[in-house]
């Protein structure tokens, strides 16, 4: 039940990151005119009608590669194509087809992917022989223009149609199977002995060789009445360590698994400390809203005294000041010393993350909060909080009607998320605020009837 992964996958400079960045929402791919710009996979998730997918921007695909970077290229491309439930085949309208073109599309017939053709740069008046090159395939294909916006609608909605079943949260039932927990870190911090400690048994491939675990593993566990699966990801690495490109692969299992699950256990190597990569990972999860456990092990293996907890936590808390709201455990999961006092703390997790507040006590909390502490005038002019709404859970999201959203500032909101937290029991997870401005109709109805 992960979300499901979409590439684009094409010749060089057909449009990859142009169109990459157009689904996203935003510019994290490079775009430029050289071809190759692209040499490593890119992903970020894409979410359209209720639906999410893991978009891959992938290389530029070339045959009869001969460098090694351009042949690294190309298998992270076939990775892509591998991992991939929807490949996008993207062609550039000036070109037409090209032979390269049906090379490559008879390789992705031969994966047995799902395939959709997507021709770009229509808003460059392809000539009648390149569209009819195109209907030559005997295929359906999208025309689109990434750079422009044109066609984009028509191809998320085909998009969709592959995914009948998907929507955008990707949640399962906890009632049907449980509470998913992902376990996620650096390799060889022992994300693979905590589940083994877990169950009791060597269920996981466990060694001290980093990135052992190749994709991730989910392993069933009944525990104090309440039903969990354990989701063991590959170890996430550093970009410019993870020479292997099967290593460098292993993130995409573990960003989807973390996409979709409902607690996080963000294990740190206490002898090591928190490490940069170490934040990146703990970002990710920061980002994707998901309430997280940070989980120091190895413990054990510590030298300690009667402070040497206390300024360890000090020291997290200062690393990790965007999670100050996580919880923090010491555990061993060699010797499976405190590992079972993490349940206990999953499950307060999971309830604070699909708790309701009836829209009553909210508004009379969030008047509390605000009128402790007002926010600031917006160009002169006060800003007046109406009433306040929960939309949904995982996480918790409100939606405060006001006059003026753009006027809040980002430490004023931050505010009223920790004083939201504290106040409504949800003081170990992150939830969502969202500002809207209340519409003018039912302003001049009041007036109407004040």
């Amino acid at each position: 039940m992960s979300i499901p992964v979409v590439a684009i996958v094409g010749r060089p400079n057909v449009g990859k990151s142009t169109l990459f960045n157009r689904l996203i929402g935003k510019r994290q791919a490079i775009v430029d005119g050289q071809p190759g710009v692209t040499r490593d996979r890119i992903y970020a998730t894409c979410s359209f009608d209720e639906r999410s997918y893991l978009l891959i921007d992938t290389g530029g695909l070339e045959l009869d590669a001969r460098e090694e970077i351009a042949v690294q290229m190309q298998r992270q491309t076939d990775l892509a194509i591998q991992e991939a439930d929807l490949v996008l085949y993207l062609m550039d309208a000036r070109d037409g087809l090209l032979g390269i073109d049906r090379e490559i599309i008879q390789r992705l017939y031969r994966s047995g992917k799902k395939i959709l053709f997507v021709v770009n740069k229509i808003d460059i008046s392809p000539s009648q022989q390149a569209l009819a090159d195109f209907y030559a395939l005997g295929e359906p294909f999208i025309s689109i223009s990434a750079e422009h916006a044109l066609g984009i609608q028509e191809l998320l909605e085909a998009i969709g149609q592959q995914f009948p079943h998907q929507t955008s949260s990707g949640q399962i039932n906890e009632e049907q199977e449980g509470i998913r927990v992902a376990i996620i870190g650096r390799p060889n911090v022992g994300k693979s002995s905590l589940v083994n400690s877990f169950l009791r048994q060597e269920r996981m491939l466990v060694s001290d060789i980093p990135g052992t675990t190749r994709d991730s593993v989910n392993s069933y566990l009944r525990f104090n009445r309440r039903q969990y699966i354990l989701i063991d990801t590959a170890g996430i690495r550093k970009k410019g360590r993870t020479e292997q490109a099967l290593e460098k692969y292993s993130i995409i299992s573990a960003l989807k698994n973390l996409q979709t699950c409902d607690v996080a256990l963000i294990l740190i190597d206490a002898v090591e400390g928190v490490t940069k990569q170490d934040a990146t990972i703990a970002g990710y999860a920061y980002e994707a809203g998901k309430p997280c456990i940070l989980v120091v092990n190895k413990w054990d293996l510590v030298e300690k005294d009667s402070k040497t907890m206390a300024s360890y936590i000090e020291r997290v808390r200062y690393e990790l000041s965007y999670l100050s709201f996580a919880p923090i455990v010491f555990v061993s999961a060699f010797t499976g010393q405190r590992v079972f006092t993490i349940f206990p703390l999953i499950e307060t997790l999971y309830d604070q993350y699909t708790k309701r507040i009836p829209t009553g006590e909210l508004n009379r909390i969030s008047r509390q909060i605000i009128q402790g502490k007002p926010p600031a005038l917006y160009q002169g002019k006060k800003i007046k909080f109406y009433y306040q709404t929960q939309v949904s859970i995982k996480p918790p999201t409100f939606v405060f009607f006001v006059n003026y959203p753009q006027g809040i500032h980002f430490s004023y909101a931050r505010y009223l998320q920790n004083q939201l937290r504290s106040l409504l029991g949800m003081e170990q997870i992150p939830i969502k605020i969202i500002f809207r401005e209340r519409e003018k109709r039912i302003d001049k109805l009041n007036k109407g009837t004040g």
